[in-house]
């Protein structure tokens, strides 16, 4: 009610100052200005007896909370992101602090690693060496036993030729028979 008597009072005010009025033309149906402003003031009537401005507040109003919710979710996702971000880059420095050392560790096993290698490397280096040693040692004690057994050899051949040409008949009669006699003396 309240509405309709601000409505009417508008509408008086309006027809007081309408410029229609104020040429002289009175209030008339067939004045377009003034039937132009008739509807405009019902048509403002209307909205404000149903309560659209109300509405769309309300409507605009919702829709600004709906906006201010979605802003503090958007926040919240913000930050839980951050939060997110800055425990993956923790993980990701301490896994490549890990590997680091998984890479340092390495690194020392393969250098004790090349340390063994070469000591095993000396030790067989050494033992090769050593069995190469042994087996000219041994090429060698067997090359002068072959000497020995040739030099032997030749020099019976050379005595037995030597002994063949000097040693007569008689003297080779007398030497068996020496021979005979010192074998049975020994076995005896």
């Amino acid at each position: 009610m309240r509405n309709i008597s601000r409505l009417s009072a508008l509408a008086v005010a309006m027809l007081a100052a309408n410029p229609a009025l104020a040429a002289g033309g009175g209030i008339s149906l067939q004045n377009t200005d003034f039937v132009v402003f008739l509807g405009l003031v019902v048509f403002i009537g209307i909205l404000v007896y149903f309560k659209v401005p109300g509405m769309i507040g309300k409507m605009l109003d919702g829709r600004a909370e709906g906006i201010e919710g979605e802003l503090n979710e958007a926040r919240a996702l913000r930050e839980e992101a951050q939060t997110l971000l800055a425990s993956y880059e923790r993980k990701h420095r301490e896994v490549q602090e890990q590997a680091d050392r998984i890479v340092e560790a390495a690194k020392e096993e393969a250098t004790i690693a090349a340390e063994q290698a070469r000591a095993d490397l000396e030790v067989s280096l050494a033992r090769r060496v050593a069995a190469a040693e042994d087996q000219i040692a041994s090429a060698q004690a067997a090359a002068i036993k072959d000497v020995r057994d040739q030099s032997v050899s030749v020099a019976i051949a050379a005595a037995r030729d030597v002994i063949a040409k000097q040693l007569t008949a008689a003297d080779a009669n007398q030497l068996i028979d020496g021979a005979i006699a010192e074998v049975e003396a020994k076995l005896h």
